[in-house]
């Protein structure tokens, strides 16, 4: 990294930098850039984009997001730094902008879950990672108004459960035929020349960008060019993706045009009629009509074909939601998800079998038989490493993992799904309880392991009657379901409605329901520096009284912090240096720490990969 004179900016401390006048500016910023892409105009965006990439404020915001709320942060490049310092960050934001030479990437192999593959991430070093995440604040505004309605994967304020529900949209009406395809090797294949003529930005920002997709990689010690794709690992990288597959949408929407209209249906009825939903490089095309379906796979294939990309066969299939086709059973896989539709018999239910007069059908989603059989993999692999451990720390391990997964399933139809896991749970802990006392009777091992709450005589747990101490193990069962609502087609974070996405944050299907409740009574606000929650911002639950103090984990005693917030807190012993925040906290840090990325890529999500 190279080293600047000392100036006002270096010798600054870095925790008392004023972090809610720098965030508010730069969206300020941000807000501007999205509304002149609006608008189109081009001439205002290119000026605030390079106001922009020289502010000091988004400077050091980016170099925050790499060195302390990333997931990714401690993760080292080619250079080998994977953490930084005050001063060596005040260096490092100071350093950045379009000028300076790239480093190679740093590629490292990551097994695919449930095959033998691979995927390769490219890490880039700490410098370039800050340098991304200022160039994606000021190209994430402006694409943000022109990406299509229909877009979910890495996009702030968008999530799995909006692809979900634009699919139930599209078909719980009419029974449909549907292509569920995959883009073989997205990242690997891009064509940069036909990716940077898409992104159509200013010189010095194109040349920033291609120095980037065409910086070589280190594999161990050898080190190799890179002539097309933009790797994975890059801050940047899922923006870049998201531009080169942009267009998907509105060229099936022109074939749509292309088809001869009848008497019913005219042009927009053939327009609404033929839905692509996509997320990331997975989607679906739905449509009434088998050769409108394939005339769109052809056309998206054409699409393809001019970027460097193609469908993947083996996870590509066109199927019927209602009815078999082609050996095909009836309904998809799509994000861990099956969506189905099903008979409705006269007096019977949508699952029972065909008997009497067909009324029509039901559409049903629900969790996919692989997501199930991995989540159970994972709670019966806790509970064989934990044979000799004492109940509630099985409990404490179990509770995390069953929450956030039936949480994440929540909002469609799961109540038979969570019905049977509870009986495996109950099985695999009988077993569990067995092998720890195999002299004893299976009474005693009730008595002893399981309890009574709610009038539920069989909850795994211990509920000592002298102390106010209590180990539940929670069921799946106990979380309510209840029915996600899309994002509309047009929102974007960057509007500004503070209103709309405070309140989806806060009801996020990927975010455990205690962090959603705290969330909810802090009005969707940090309780630190006061600022509003946005779909980018890394969130940590704090202990107000900590452990060491007699502080417990209760609904009182928590509070939702931002992952920087939390840091801060910690590091001036739970003190503040802003007369907002006086006053709130007295007490020493509590050393656990719970992160959630509020919709950001979670563990559940890479079941669906």
């Amino acid at each position: 990294m190279k080293t600047t004179k000392t100036s006002f900016k270096t010798t600054a401390v870095w925790n008392n930098i004023n972090w809610k006048k720098i965030q508010r500016m730069v969206f300020k910023l941000q807000k501007r850039i999205h509304k002149a892409a609006q608008r189109g105009d081009v001439k205002a965006m290119r000026r605030l984009q390079k106001t922009l990439m020289k502010s000091w404020y988004a400077k050091l915001l980016a170099t925050r997001q790499v060195t302390q709320d990333n997931q990714g942060k401690n993760t080292a490049g080619v250079d080998g730094v994977k953490s930084l310092g005050y001063a060596q960050r005040l260096i490092l934001a100071n350093n950045l902008g379009t000028t300076g030479k790239i480093k190679p990437t740093r590629r490292i192999w990551i097994p695919k879950r449930g095959t033998d593959e691979k995927r390769p991430l490219g890490i880039p070093t700490m410098a370039d990672r800050a340098n991304q995440g200022l160039t994606k604040l000021a190209l994430e505004p402006e694409w943000e108004a022109k990406f299509e309605p229909n877009s979910y994967g890495f996009r702030p304020g968008r999530a799995v459960h909006d692809a979900i529900e634009a699919i139930y949209l599209a078909i719980h009406c009419k029974a449909k035929y549907v292509l569920d395809a995959n883009i073989s090797k997205c990242f690997d294949n891009i064509d940069h020349q036909k990716l940077l003529s898409k992104l159509n930005t200013y010189p010095s920002m194109r040349r920033l960008i291609r120095n980037w997709l065409k910086a070589s990689f280190m594999d161990g010690r050898n080190i190799f060019p890179t002539e097309m794709g933009t790797p994975q690992g890059g801050v940047i990288s899922p923006l870049l993706a998201n531009i080169a597959l942009h267009g998907m949408e509105e060229v099936i929407k022109e074939y749509a045009n292309s088809l001869p209209t009848c008497r019913n249906h005219g042009r927009k009825q053939n327009r609404s009629a033929l839905s692509l939903i996509r997320y990331a490089d997975d989607f679906v095309i739905i449509h009434e009509d088998i050769n409108v379906v394939l005339g769109a796979k052809a056309v998206i294939e054409g699409f393809l074909k001019d970027i460097g990309l193609e469908l993947k066969p083996s996870k590509t299939k066109i199927c019927h939601t209602f009815e078999e086709y082609k050996g095909e059973k009836p309904g998809f896989d799509f994000l861990g998800f099956n969506i189905r539709q099903f008979p409705v018999n006269d007096g019977m239910s949508a699952k029972a079998p065909r008997s009497g007069k067909i009324l029509g059908f039901q559409t049903i989603i629900q969790p996919n038989k692989k997501a199930v059989q991995r989540h159970y993999k994972v709670i019966s692999e806790i509970i064989d490493s934990h044979k000799a451990a004492p109940q509630k720390v099985l409990i404490q391990r179990l509770n995390p993992t069953i929450q956030g997964w039936a949480n994440y399933y929540s909002s469609t139809c799961s109540t038979d799904t969570f019905s049977d896991l509870n009986h495996m749970m109950y099985t695999k802990l009988t077993s569990w309880a067995r092998y720890r006392h195999p002299n004893k009777g299976a009474k005693w091992l009730v008595e002893k392991y399981w309890t009574t709450v709610g009038g539920d005589n069989w909850v795994f747990g211990d509920i000592s009657p002298d102390t106010d101490e209590r180990y539940i193990l929670s069921k799946h069962t106990w979380i309510k379901i209840v029915r996600h609502t899309k994002v509309k087609g047009d929102a974007s974070p960057f509007n500004g409605d503070f209103v709309y996405w405070g309140a989806r944050t806060g009801k996020s299907k990927e975010i455990p329901s205690l962090l959603a409740k705290i969330l909810h009574k802090q009005k969707g606000k940090c309780a630190y520096c006061g600022l509003t929650f946005t779909t980018e911002d890394q969130i940590e639950l704090d202990h107000i009284l900590p452990s060491s103090l007699g502080g417990k984990r209760k609904f009182d005693n928590i509070q939702a912090l931002h992952r920087h917030c939390h840091d801060k807190k910690t590091a001036t012993g739970g003190s503040l240096s802003s007369s907002h925040d006086k006053g709130m906290f007295s007490e020493e840090p509590d050393e656990v720490k719970v992160s959630c990325p509020v919709l950001e890529t979670s563990s559940i999500r890479e079941d669906v990969a």
